[in-house]
């Protein structure tokens, strides 16, 4: 589609690909099957020299691809999308999500509250089990537990309601657009991991919510490559350090329990 001649979007939507076209090809093939109640578009960024399996006139959506000649990282790709985008709302999603319906419009009725500054789905496995996309800030203790196994279940156990986690992870957010632009973005100093956490926390920082809607539902097909690679776990590393090491994590600590005193 021409995107001169397209409707302003209401949702613009960031997804970088590493070689993903196939995945990608499918994700937008659901949009255009199940997104019809607002105008979209999306701008895809191709990290990683490919070939892909699909045109931009495929879609009845303006879909825009641009190509790094060099490789960046999640923070820097996504914020550079959202310089070209037009969307009142700026969606972040991964190549290896895959839609059931429309998350948009219960996502879009959650941002009308001007008190929640991000906004994401519930995720699931293509099992069917709920992942923990929704989870209490990190700390070096809460992550040994999990490491050694002594803490399995959820941070957020979903019954059906609305939850306000400390942060979501970054494979579907929904953010307004000026809320986006008042943060700066992502952290671009995140090449890989975390920068979801950091952008949740500074999200907070603001004095908004961090909201998960349990109404929508998206499938997530997690590549989990720092478990196998140990270039991404490097990354992972690098990336938990700096967090902890940041003024972020040190003023949200610091955030949430004056808070809880006060209650």
């Amino acid at each position: 589609m021409n995107t001169l001649s397209a409707p302003i979007p209401e949702v613009s939507i960031s997804i970088v690909s590493h070689q993903q076209a196939g995945m990608i090809g499918a994700l937008l093939k659901d949009m255009e099957h199940f997104c019809k109640s607002c105008p979209l578009e999306v701008i895809l960024t191709i990290n990683t020299p490919e070939t892909l399996l699909f045109e931009e006139a495929d879609f009845s959506f303006p879909l825009v691809v641009k190509v790094n000649p060099v490789q960046q990282g999640f923070s820097t790709n996504h914020n550079q999308a959202f310089a070209l985008s037009r969307g009142s709302f700026f969606c972040v999603m991964n190549p290896d999500i895959r839609l059931m319906v429309d998350p948009f419009p219960e996502l879009r009725a959650c941002l009308a509250d001007p008190l929640v500054g991000v906004v994401a789905p519930l995720v699931q496995g293509p099992d069917g089990c709920i992942e923990d996309s929704a989870r209490r800030f990190p700390t070096p203790l809460r992550i040994l537990r999990r490491v050694l196994g002594w803490r399995k279940d959820l941070d957020y156990p979903v019954r059906g309601r609305t939850i306000f986690p400390d942060w979501v992870g970054g494979m579907a957010l929904l953010f307004p657009r000026a809320v986006f632009a008042k943060l700066g973005g992502f952290d671009s100093r995140y090449f890989l991991y975390y920068e979801d956490v950091d952008i949740c926390a500074r999200v907070r920082l603001l004095g908004h919510q961090v909201l998960q809607c349990p109404q929508v539902q998206v499938i997530h097909d997690a590549q989990r490559h720092s478990h196998r690679s140990f270039r991404y776990l490097r990354w992972h590393l690098r990336s938990m350090v700096r967090f902890f090491l940041s003024p972020v994590y040190w003023r949200v600590r610091w955030f949430k329990f004056s808070n809880s005193q006060a209650r």
